[in-house]
């Protein structure tokens, strides 16, 4: 049955279609020739940006596009490449070429399968915040830093990858900034954010590459201004359907080429599924529906599987696309079906006029993509948080900007994990009591319960992990004991591995020393827990009860063994 369960695979597609009509086609269609124009630009622009070219960033969207509105979770989400992958493809073509890009891509899809089968989806959106936020605004950072070189005009042939590098080089060579091209990338700019002052229907970017295109090919013609380089100048233009084609492994073999890229592989899965699992659940809030999380993840690994072997790069949900299919009527997958046919139609028909966008134009595009995905509000606003999100936030925000984002993420979810322990262990108390004792009742006047001659209690409240296992065991050891110990666990939510090994040498040093221990307050889930470590058998059934009252009630019992 829980095998059954967990390969569940229902995409939206099936259900959306039992009941559609013509209504819901004509509100889908015109969404989707909307969100097809919309992703014009920015697929080709993503597509450049990321190492590769315009056909490629065309053919991602059309064919990653196509397999997650059949495939996916979501009933409008709209996929294909985003911003947030330009780092890692451009620093794998760096590394490992077209071909390792291509077989990590694929290695990504596999991967994000089978997180979907295993129903991990519902986890990755346990994603620690400030962790997301501080990888998106780094990953903001970098595009931005990309696009300096097309946005002067500088016309440099090989940008060092390294953030710093890139700089320092730039600066280098500030006296080959071409004016004209700076004007076009800061006209492009400013019509990207005029446009929607004017129209909300017409896109700022779609807008900015169509009049600054046809701008520098007046200037061209007839002013003899030919210094700003378009696509045509840089690029193979797309032009016919995509072709299958075998990556190649180059000279390592297929093993060694899955052991390095296994590292780059897992972080574009675990970025796609992030990024796509955050847009179906903004996309949720708007619609009010609920998306699959596992059959997206089954969705977006089968577009990552099959795109490369067409020369696309790794796709996921995109959140403004999807925001734009939302907001012109789109409500069911068909939409994004239809986004990908517009898009099909530009890479067979218009071709040519493709290699006539300005490259500084694109730049433009790409530096607003990086400002609305940089969250520097979300980033100002949680800077009046508690420190140590502030400290994950920017340590991976720096961290992704100046090494990479696999670092990025790693760093940063073992500082989250360190940091949530740490806040664990001290929200957990170990407080030790002789005598007499207070019981908290809820609406009820509180109770002193006196605690027998040669008892003290040894209370825990909180879960008792390995951070906490560690201090009580130290707690008990320091002190001069008395021969009955009474450990109160009733706010006890669990209990790990470690806090099982360090209640048994507690138990095992109290029985040596003739010391006798009893568990109170166990509830159903620590008590199977126990049981299962040989810590029942330890102390005696009879030693583990479920209330202090009958707990007080055994060490009264055994405090007269003591006084004979």
């Amino acid at each position: 049955m829980k095998l059954r369960r967990a390969i569940e695979f229902r995409p939206k597609l099936w259900s959306c279609l039992k009941n559609y009509d013509k209504e819901l086609f004509s509100r889908d269609l015109m969404a989707g020739i909307i969100v097809g124009i919309v992703a014009i630009p920015l697929a080709i622009a993503f597509g450049i940006a990321s190492g590769v070219g315009p056909t490629e960033g065309l053919v991602t969207a059309i064919i990653a596009g196509l397999l997650i509105s059949l495939f996916g979770g979501s009933k409008v989400q709209i996929g294909g490449p985003t911003g947030a992958f330009i780092v890692i493809i451009y620093g794998i073509i760096q590394q490992y070429g077209l071909g390792g890009l291509a077989i990590a891509t694929v290695m990504a899809g596999i991967i994000l399968i089978l997180m979907g089968l295993f129903r991990l989806g519902t986890i990755i959106k346990f994603m620690p915040y400030p962790i997301i936020v501080g990888f998106t605004g780094g990953i903001a950072i970098t595009i931005f830093s990309t696009q300096m070189n097309d946005l002067f005009g500088l016309g440099l042939e090989q940008v060092p990858a390294n953030f710093v590098d890139k700089w320092i080089c730039y600066f280098h060579h500030l006296d080959r900034i071409d004016w004209w091209a700076f004007g076009v990338g800061l006209a492009s700019i400013a019509v990207i954010n005029l446009t929607p002052r004017i129209s909300k229907k017409i896109p700022g970017s779609l807008a900015a590459i169509i009049l600054m295109t046809l701008l520098c090919w007046l200037l061209k013609r007839f002013a003899g201004i030919d210094s700003i380089r378009t696509i045509g100048d840089l690029y193979q233009l797309p032009s016919g359907l995509p072709t299958f084609r075998l990556p190649s492994l180059g000279e390592l073999s297929l093993f060694d080429t899955i052991e390095q890229l296994l590292p780059v592989a897992f972080t574009i899965a675990m970025l796609g599924a992030i990024e796509s699992l955050l847009s179906a659940m903004v996309a949720d809030g708007v619609i009010g529906d609920r998306h699959d999380s596992n059959t997206e993840l089954i969705g977006q690994g089968i577009a990552n599987l099959v795109s490369p072997f067409f020369g696309g790069i790794p796709a996921t949900g995109a959140i403004a696309r999807t925001m734009a299919n939302i907001n012109n009527g789109g409500r069911t997958p068909v939409a994004g079906i239809v986004h990908t046919a517009v898009l099909l139609l530009v890479l067979l028909l218009l071709g040519p006029l493709v290699g006539l966008i300005p490259m500084p134009c694109l730049a433009g595009v790409l530096i607003m993509v990086a400002y609305n995905m940089s969250g520097w509000r979300t980033i100002r606003s949680m800077c009046r948080l508690e420190m140590s999100g502030i400290l994950v936030l920017f340590t991976t925000l720096l961290l992704t900007v100046i090494f990479d984002l696999t670092i990025a993420i790693e760093v940063g979810l073992v500082m989250a994990i360190v940091l949530f322990m740490k806040r664990i262990m001290e929200s957990t108390h170990i407080s030790v009591l002789h005598d007499e004792m207070e019981i908290h009742h809820d609406g009820e006047r509180d109770e002193r319960l006196v605690i027998p001659a040669h008892t003290e209690v040894y209370e825990i409240d909180g879960p008792f992990f390995f951070g906490i296992a560690t201090k009580f065991e130290e707690l008990a050891r320091l002190r001069d004991a008395e021969p009955i110990r009474i450990i109160r666990m009733r706010k006890v939510s669990f209990i790990d591995a470690t806090g099982l090994h360090n209640l048994e040498i507690f138990i095992t040093a109290s029985q040596q020393q003739g010391q006798r221990v009893i568990l109170s307050g166990v509830n159903a889930s620590v008590y199977k827990e126990i049981e299962r470590g040989g810590i029942v058998a330890m102390v005696g059934r009879e030693n583990v009860l479920d209330h202090i009252h009958k707990a007080i009630k055994r060490a009264e019992e055994l405090s007269k063994e003591f006084d004979a």
